[in-house]
């Protein structure tokens, strides 16, 4: 499109002089930045061509094209690292290249420019995979540092390959978070942060207090490009206005009573990794403002500093028990804010609508604060079928947190070997078990034949019942055949066919790894990873 690049100010607005000399603070080797090879597609000319002699001064591998079916073809033969593409160009638009960008090598990053910004399009296009949207006009400056931040991601993601890679060669133990479910409201939840959290797109994960939101923030961190990197969580409504400022952006010397000396903030902190904003919505309004010009530009300005101080590369996902729309509709949100951090949102169902969970989380609390608390060889505790009905009718208004607590309570009290009976568990609630959780079943048999409905249903009990079954038997194939009554040929059979496993370290069933070789986006077969 037909829009000048300024090269001496920054003329995008609300961005301010000092950015220009940001581009330091994002230090790459110059042997790195030659060996990154860039693609800018503009149908305009003096663009295209300023663009390209910007980035090359820059030290980096530049190719320019200026037709649309040219770039499509190009993108399709040639893996490029960073892609520069207008969303609006004849022939084909920039979410074509996009995704054939991705397709082509999935680790490309992929940034949007427009001339005709607006939030359904940069929404759009973040959540189809592209690493930032940047209206135009836009500065030479400008350019530089969100390339920067680019390359800088490509390096992290470089790096957290490399570590997988040597944690497999020296088969040791991988610290990614293990959820366990296979409810069919918590597996898709699961679905979706798997499918997101190889890209760079913005997470919104709404739910209860004690749903596991952070748990799955943690899970997506570590299924990301940036596992290699700091996961910093930040509640915003723990902290008084002034507080939160200094630990979210960091302080200069002298900038209150108390800073003795220069502090970074959990933005610096998380540079290349991941930050979680717990409790979004009640993020003061003044710090709303600063947040988004970071998640924009990159650009971090600290408490009592008159100059930018540093330029970072977070991830950014946010969390709230609350109703961010309602929040924005009541102005305590802004709704830039909402939409930018909102690109992909998630649901996280609370307890009471996965009861089919409760007893595989029960069994596995209960091994892992047996072993925290207890002598090794004691003998573990069993939970009675009363306990599990007396622990599946309870109404778990904390969700997991309390349903966690009071197993850890049973098994600090509980005798070794012991049996745990209803009345152990000292449950606070009153309500009662209820017969079954229709959304388990309902959903399943929407405009569906009877034979596909059976299949699914028969499929979803398969899953349910073995990851119970292998669980139940605390990893041992052999014991699980004999109570399942079958040999232990078709028990793995069984679980091959529902794409689980029986990991290694722990003996619980987990969800069978995708191969790194498979798209992204592609789901995974079960769901028996939990919260």
């Amino acid at each position: 499109m037909s829009t000048a690049l300024a090269q001496n100010h920054l003329s995008r607005p609300g961005a301010r002089e000092d950015t220009k000399d940001l581009g330091a603070r994002l230090p790459i080797a110059p042997e790195v930045k030659a060996r990154v090879r860039i693609v800018v597609v503009d149908d305009e000319h003096t663009l295209r061509e300023s663009c390209a002699a910007v980035l090359r001064h820059e030290g980096y591998d530049v190719t320019v094209c200026g037709r649309g079916q040219e770039a499509l073809e190009l993108l399709k033969r040639r893996a490029f690292d960073i892609v520069i593409a207008d969303l609006y160009m004849s022939q084909v638009d920039g979410l074509v290249l996009l995704r054939a960008a991705l397709a082509t090598n999935h680790d490309t990053i992929v940034i949007v420019t427009t001339g005709n910004p607006s939030v359904e399009s940069s929404v759009e296009a973040l959540r189809q995979g592209a690493f930032d949207y940047l209206p135009k006009p836009f500065s030479a400056s400008h350019l530089q540092v969100l390339v920067g931040r680019a390359a800088h991601a490509l390096l992290v993601a470089r790096e957290s390959r490399d570590q997988e890679e040597d944690l497999e060669r020296g088969h040791a133990h991988s610290d990614k978070i293990t959820l366990l479910g296979t409810a069919p409201a918590f597996r898709r939840a699961i679905e979706l942060a798997r499918r997101v959290a190889p890209t760079d797109a913005s997470v919104l994960l709404t739910g209860e207090s004690g749903c596991g939101k952070e748990m799955i923030a943690q899970f997506i961190h570590a299924h990301s490009r940036r596992s290699s990197r700091p996961f910093v969580a930040v509640n915003c409504a723990a902290l008084p206005e002034g507080l939160l400022e200094s630990e979210m952006f960091g302080h200069r010397k002298g900038a209150f009573t108390g800073a003795v000396r220069d502090k970074p903030g959990l933005l610096e902190t998380a540079h290349g990794g991941t930050l979680l904003l717990d409790e979004l919505v009640d993020m003061p309004k003044p710090i709303q403002a600063k947040l988004l010009r970071v998640i924009q530009d990159g650009v971090v300005r600290r408490v009592g500093s008159e100059s930018n101080d540093a330029v970072v590369n977070v991830r950014f996902i946010a969390a709230t028990n609350s109703d961010p729309e309602a929040a924005v509709a009541a102005g305590t949100l802004r709704e830039d804010l909402y939409y930018r951090l909102r690109v992909v949102p998630i649901e996280v169902p609370p307890l009471r609508e996965r009861p089919e969970d409760i007893p595989l989380l029960a069994e596995y609390f209960l091994s892992t604060y047996w072993i925290r608390h207890r002598s090794k060889g004691a003998p573990f505790p069993k939970l009675t079928d009363a306990a599990i009905r007396a622990l599946c009718g309870n109404p778990w208004r904390g969700n997991v947190r309390e349903l966690q607590n009071a197993i850890e309570h049973v098994a600090v009290i509980t005798e070794p070997g012991s049996e745990i009976q209803p009345e152990d568990l000292r449950l606070t609630g009153d309500g009662e078990a209820p017969a079954a959780n229709p959304a388990s079943l309902i959903s399943t048999l929407l405009e569906e034949s009877y034979h596909a409905a059976r299949d699914r249903v028969i499929a979803q009990f398969e899953r349910q019942y073995l990851t119970w079954l292998v669980n139940r038997a605390t990893g041992n194939m052999s014991k699980a055949a004999r109570i399942a009554g079958v040999d232990r040929t078709t028990l793995y059979r069984l679980m091959e066919r529902h794409g689980l496993q029986r990991s290694p370290s722990t003996g619980w069933v987990t969800e069978r790894e995708v191969p790194a070789e498979e798209p992204a986006d592609a789901p995974p077969e079960a769901g028996g990873q939990v919260a």
